[in-house]
């Protein structure tokens, strides 16, 4: 059964969502990321993926306090992400209550030191997170999504495969922030090409429909953010993929 994993972005203390990674074209939620949390853990969800926004952007966390206080005020587990770039920050994200981390920028920048992370800290603990912004050149995004690599997805996925990855977090970030559907092609081409990578979906979902497909597909997990935030998702509306407690 597909994880179903709700998404909360940080940007200067707030809840925000941006439309195709594009700064400045958030909108703002008028939402606590504690109070929503623990809506989330209320209707049964277990993990949760916290984006340091500001992070991401400056290249070193800084909404660690958000983290701390969702993991001191529920039980979910968090994968905590943004800006990730030395092991003094995998180091502290832990010490502030993270379960898991994704990092993307430090292995499109530092591959040699992502590849150390997954054996130091363990494959369960470490996603890599690898998003793309053209879906036909298929070259990474880091930066906060506002920078392109040179580095194919597929070859950058295989690389960190053969080093012990188990686990990647891929978006089509022309779908992110639109509801207009995941890109179901996309991670149909990542499953067959990856049967043995754990591919967590993100970006585009737009209501139980897409999240059934993906499960049926053979999606590890999908991440939502907007469908739920535009009240399009009803957390109701996926009692059925939860575990119950």
């Amino acid at each position: 059964m597909i994880q179903i994993i709700p998404s909360i972005a940080i940007r200067q203390n707030k809840v925000v969502k941006m439309r195709k990674g594009v700064v400045g074209s958030e909108k703002i939620y008028d939402e606590n990321p504690i109070d929503l949390a623990k809506r989330f853990e209320d209707h049964g969800i277990q993990i949760l993926h916290l984006v340091d926004l500001d992070g991401a952007e400056r290249g070193s966390p800084k909404n660690y306090h958000v983290l701390e206080t969702i993991a001191g005020h529920t039980k979910l587990k968090i994968d905590f992400t943004g800006g990730i770039s030395t092991d003094g920050d995998v180091g502290k994200a832990f010490e502030y209550g993270a379960d898991y981390i994704t990092a993307s920028s430090i292995a499109v920048i530092h591959p040699e030191i992502f590849s150390q992370w997954i054996m130091s800290y363990g494959n369960e603990r470490v996603t890599l997170g690898a998003d793309v912004v053209d879906i036909k050149s298929k070259k990474v995004a880091f930066r906060g999504w506002q920078k392109n690599s040179e580095l194919h997805l597929f070859d950058h996925l295989r690389f960190f495969h053969d080093r012990g990855l188990k686990y990647a977090k891929c978006t089509d970030i022309s779908r992110d922030g639109v509801l207009e559907g995941a890109n179901f092609e996309f991670y149909q081409e990542l499953i067959d090409t990856f049967p043995h990578l754990k591919i967590l979906a993100s970006g585009g979902v737009r209501g139980v429909d897409d999240i059934k497909r993906l499960n049926d597909m053979g999606i590890f997990a999908v991440i939502f953010g907007k469908a739920y935030y535009e009240g399009v998702l009803d957390l109701k509306d996926l009692e059925s993929f939860l575990v119950k407690k």
